[in-house]
């Protein structure tokens, strides 16, 4: 059976990406990565869905907590407020880039699922990534996408042997109401998963991942399953 490592982190996007691979066919192996950031509570609901998908024993946590050593993001760096007001993505001609940004962090998150991916024989990641909501995000485009695709495949024993690892972003074009709507087709579990990055039980409904959460479940004509203050 094929094989797909999916970088989930509990949230509602890549735990989408959880249901377009099994849709897909392949043999589930997820990664999840402990930064240090504040809403670390999403570890457990990542631990959750592996264990609703029945792949709990190919679950993997790493621990990359020096981004917390690092900060520069306000989802590291407990000097900097997580924002609460604005759900609409920053327009392109401004440049500005969100403080929710974690330098580096899909690129370290891609290259670490590649290691993982060549090891257990998997021909694809799957990440969540999106390019319309905060498209200031710079690890979020498709150009940025298709470079580290162009590394692995000359920086991996099966990249040189012509059979390279694809990096799927199945989400990368969708609005958040389109990421709901194929997940409620799929059967996603969104009721288990958070997007919250203030880090309680119950969500805040006031930060920008919860504002764009909501807003796409009411496009969506659904409502959220998960518990808000």
């Amino acid at each position: 059976m094929k094989k797909a490592v999916v970088i989930l982190s509990g949230g509602l996007d890549s735990t989408t990406c959880m249901g377009y691979a099994k849709e897909a066919g392949y043999e589930l192996y997820p990664i999840t990565f402990d930064y240090g950031q504040r809403h670390k509570i999403e570890l457990n609901n990542a631990r959750a869905v592996a264990e609703h998908y029945g792949v709990s024993d190919r679950f993997r946590l790493v621990e990359l907590g020096f981004l917390r050593d690092f900060g520069g993001s306000a989802l590291t760096d407990d000097s900097i407020d997580v924002p609460k007001v604005g759900t609409d993505p920053v327009p392109d001609e401004v440049g500005e880039i969100p403080v929710t940004y974690v330098p580096g962090r899909n690129l370290l998150f891609l290259s670490i699922a590649t290691s993982f991916a060549e090891t257990v024989g998997a021909e694809a990641i799957y990440i969540g990534v999106n390019a319309l909501d905060y498209s200031g995000y710079p690890d979020c485009r498709p150009e940025f996408i298709a470079k580290v695709e162009e590394v692995i495949a000359i920086a991996t024993k099966i990249g040189v042997e012509g059979r390279p690892i694809s990096i799927e972003t199945p989400l990368i074009h969708l609005t958040k109401a389109d990421i709901v709507k194929e997940g409620t087709r799929m059967g996603v579990p969104y009721h288990l998963t958070t997007s919250c990055y203030n880090g309680e039980p119950d969500a805040c409904g006031e930060c920008d991942s919860c504002r764009l959460r909501l807003k796409g479940f009411a496009e969506a004509g659904m409502k959220d399953p998960i518990p808000y203050k």
